[in-house]
């Protein structure tokens, strides 16, 4: 099983039933292989930043955490606008990045753009995965942190070689992922309350 198939069993365990997005090279292992898991209906829009409006908009009406996936660069920094308003509306989003190979991250490489950088202010988490081995724990662990404490958008880059490789262990285990522990009183400095 490759790592794109690897992204799609994870979403499916999740209770993932639309993901909106618009495909490029650097994604294109993913929508291959949601071509196989029909019960996971592709919204395909016409610009990025439409598909983070979209699952915004889904998770809004349902409860359910919204699912972006789009390519690299450009397509990947289309989607900041919907981020942002996500972060702003405690919205829970998975927003999945494609991403150039691993050897390729940081010499300027075709449609290359430090999406993990560009997003840490407007997300509550962003990953880099650059092993296929941290795939499944990487896309729980998004799932998680965006729906728990304040809900917020949560972005998964994915390289192109990492989705591709080939992994053969047992990624079905459950996590056991504490949510956040909100502080149940106030600032003992604060005595004026």
């Amino acid at each position: 099983m490759n790592g794109a198939h690897i992204v799609v069993e994870v979403l499916k365990k999740q209770g993932v039933e639309y993901i909106f997005g618009y495909p490029g090279g650097a994604c294109m292992p993913i929508f291959d292989a949601l071509v196989d898991a029909p019960e996971l209906k592709i919204i395909l829009v016409r610009h990025e930043q439409g598909a983070t409006h979209m699952a915004d908009g889904y998770a809004k009406v349902t409860g359910k955490t919204g699912v972006v996936l789009v390519t690299s660069g450009p397509g990947a920094t289309n989607t900041v606008t919907g981020i942002l308003t996500a972060h702003m509306d405690s919205v829970p989003l998975v927003i999945l990045t494609g991403q150039t190979i691993t050897p390729n991250l940081g010499k300027d490489a075709f449609q290359e753009a430090d999406v993990f950088g560009v997003t840490m202010p407007v997300v509550k988490h962003s990953y880099l995965v650059r092993d296929v081995k941290d795939l499944a724990r990487v896309v729980k662990e998004a799932f998680h942190l965006a729906s728990t404490g304040r809900p917020g958008p949560v972005l998964v880059d994915l390289p192109k070689d990492v989705v591709s490789a080939e992994w053969d262990e047992d990624f079905t285990t459950e996590l056991d992922l504490p949510g956040y522990k909100l502080p149940t009183s106030g600032n003992r400095r604060l005595k004026c309350f």
